[in-house]
């Protein structure tokens, strides 16, 4: 499909949408409270943003999903991994764009991994157990969020109950094929001006191959996984009017890895830990909120690869890094429908790795010397909503200063207008940019000479995101169809140079991206409802030329990013107790690398199929059951690397 077809498409579907006739459902229109849009809360109709939430009933009938799994059933997210071996790389792409274009937020604040090449976050460190809700903000966000939001923010909210007892607790207990257990226990209460909450959770699995056996006939190994997460969080409401509050956290877990596509290892390890902890304030007066946050993150990656049989190999790469984030921001309420948002951040990002090799030829050992870079910005943002609450608008703009390549800035324009109480329509105009990480900076350099991969002149990678869309909501039937354009100019890529030129990092990579995304929920009757999204991507992408290295070519498709995606969820709760759903995933033709100085491959589309059900048995009791790819349908999402096979866990969850 072109991009002129597309468009029409879209102006199509909104024309028809606004053609049609007021609906006669009863009802009030749905009008869930958010604070991704703009850090404050408020109700999703006063923001033009493109807002998909999973709420908290969402998440407690997904007990034995992953974090990275139930993001990648939304409309215009890809997390290639969610669907491998527990323990597998999860790259997520938001709309068509490249990885660590997505920043993650974890109750508001920033967090990634500074020495991963692209400066993402790791979603193994992150248990399901832990959310309340996931906030997903589409769109340029870098006015607000600063560096990675080019393509959106994912904010996952941790569990916040609300208790006024001084003792309370969860637990959660699953098993399932392929020995694999998870478990869970919540701790959580309120004691005076105090309110704590303590969590631990576990995943242990056989899982399988990671690496496909293409012949059939190689007896790969199961691929185990083994992790661990706890954290804490207090909150001290000292007055009416000032609260803080203290956290930390720790992930970690151990995976088997294979070798490679198609390549089996039997010891070859990763063990992955990460630690958080900071602290915060919130003072509300007379229409004036001063919020501060402070976070520290220290994270260490290990690759252990031992002797085997018949491969005289050791290696053990050893990554650590630390990284910063303070924040200070203030709304302010200035009367008349308007409201101003202002504040300054400051992130330090800084990590060293060690390389110790063994082979044949003899021993090897290499670093990376602690390095270090920060940025600071300052950011505002108006916001208005008139009396009826008909028409509303934000406009905000960013400046960040870099330690490295100085200054740039970003800016947004998202106006929105409720025709009536069902109907709405919005657009927006915004500005993206992520830094380049510490790796593509300093990997090689020296003070004397560059010798590759990373690159001391790389600038940002900038992108303009332009949507308009309209979104219908009513008691039984609500709907959201978005059209968006992206392009992205002066993106961070790896140019593979001739020698004797070294292969470089560097700022050259284009790539235009038109999409549609379409999300509706259907509740014909009361106990009954569908949901379904569908998300079309088109793409150019102007990069080197993947199959000889020697020319650039513009390419009409995203690697591992199909152009057509189809989620529907049908959920029935016959009685008060129960609840089934039956979910199906469409995941059209997409294609992968297929090696170094080789053509691109075409990976076959795929239909899977997953059920779950849950039943209250009373307060105190739930049991659960679920299943994922029914049909034990073979697929891939990465070449050369197996997909889940049939999955079942059941469970039960206690509450005192």
């Amino acid at each position: 499909m072109s991009r002129k077809l597309l468009a029409i498409v879209a102006a199509g579907a909104t024309l028809t949408a606004a053609a049609q006739t007021k609906d006669t459902l009863s009802g009030k229109s749905l009008d869930p409270v958010v604070v991704t849009a703009n850090k404050i809360e408020q109700k999703q109709s006063q923001t033009g943003k493109v807002i998909t939430v999973i709420t908290k009933d969402q998440v407690e009938h997904s007990p034995s999903k992953t974090v990275a799994q139930l993001l990648n059933e939304q409309a215009g997210i890809v997390i290639n991994g969610a669907l491998n071996n527990a323990g597998s790389v999860q790259t997520i792409f938001m709309r068509g764009a490249n990885a660590g274009r997505t920043l993650i937020l974890i109750d508001g604040i920033p967090v990634n991994e500074p020495s991963q090449i692209n400066n993402d976050y790791d979603m193994n460190l992150f248990s399901i157990n832990d959310v309340e809700k996931i906030e997903i903000c589409k769109g340029a966000q870098s006015t607000l969020y600063g560096s990675d939001a080019i393509a959106g923010v994912i904010n996952i909210i941790t569990v916040k109950p609300n208790v006024n007892k001084a003792f309370a607790g969860k637990a959660t207990l699953t098993a399932g094929n392929l020995n694999t257990y998870r478990g869970s226990v919540q701790l959580y209460g309120k004691v005076d001006k105090f309110t704590y909450s303590a969590r631990y959770s576990k995943l242990k699995t056989n899982g399988f191959s990671s690496a496909y056996d293409s012949t059939g006939i190689k007896n790969f190994d199961n691929d185990q996984y083994d992790g661990n997460m706890a954290n804490a969080a207090v909150q001290y409401q000292a007055t009416d009017k000032l609260a803080f509050r203290a956290f930390t956290m720790f992930s970690q877990y151990k995976a088997d890895v294979d070798a490679g596509a198609f390549i089996d290892k039997t010891f070859y390890f990763i063990n992955n830990r990460s630690s958080n902890s900071g602290a915060g304030f919130t003072f509300k007066n007379n229409g004036v909120t001063v919020t501060g946050n402070y976070q520290y993150t220290k994270s260490k990656r290990v690759y252990d690869d031992n002797y085997s049989a018949g491969n005289a190999l050791f290696s053990l790469n050893d990554y650590n890094a630390i990284s910063q984030f303070a924040e200070l921001y203030t709304h302010v309420n200035l009367g008349s429908g308007f409201d101003l948002l202002s504040g300054a951040d400051y992130r330090y990002a800084s990590f060293n790795s060690y390389l110790n090799l063994v082979s044949s030829f003899g021993p090897y050992s290499s670093t990376f010397k602690d390095t270090s870079a920060s940025q600071t910005s300052m950011y505002a943002s108006l916001h208005f909503s008139d009396k009826r609450n008909k028409f509303n608008f934000e406009v905000g703009g960013r400046l960040n200063t870099h330690s490295k390549y100085n200054t740039n800035y970003t800016y947004t324009f998202n106006p929105a207008y409720n025709i009536n109480e069902h109907w709405r329509i919005f657009g927006s105009i915004a500005s993206g940019f992520k830094a380049p990480s510490l790796y593509q900076l300093y990997a090689g350099v020296t003070p004397t000479s560059i010798n590759g991969p990373g690159n001391p002149n790389l600038k940002p990678e900038e992108s303009k995101t332009y949507e308009t869309g309209i979104a219908y909501s009513s008691k039984r039937i609500s709907f959201r169809s978005v059209y968006f354009h992206r392009d992205t100019k002066n993106g961070i890529d790896y140019l593979y140079a001739n020698y004797p030129q070294p292969s470089l990092y560097f700022n050259y990579l284009k790539q235009i991206v038109d999409g549609l995304e379409f999300e509706s929920t259907i509740k014909p009757i009361e106990k009954l409802t569908i949901t379904a999204n569908y998300t079309l991507i088109v793409a150019d992408e102007t990069t080197q030329n993947r199959a000889t290295n020697k020319d650039t070519v513009t390419y009409n498709y995203l690697l591992r990013r199909p152009k057509n995606v189809v989620n529907v969820i049908v959920s029935v709760e016959p009685i008060k107790q129960l609840y089934v759903s039956v979910s199906s995933k469409y995941v059209s033709s997409r294609y992968d690398v297929g090696g170094y100085k080789t053509a691109d491959v075409q990976l076959s589309d795929y239909f899977i199929l997953g059920a779950n059900a849950d039943y209250t048995i009373n307060n105190h009791f739930k049991v659960f059951a679920d299943a994922q790819n029914i049909t034990n349908k073979k697929f891939f999402d990465v070449r050369g690397y197996n997909s889940i096979p049939f999955m079942f866990n059941a469970g039960v969850t206690v509450n005192w």
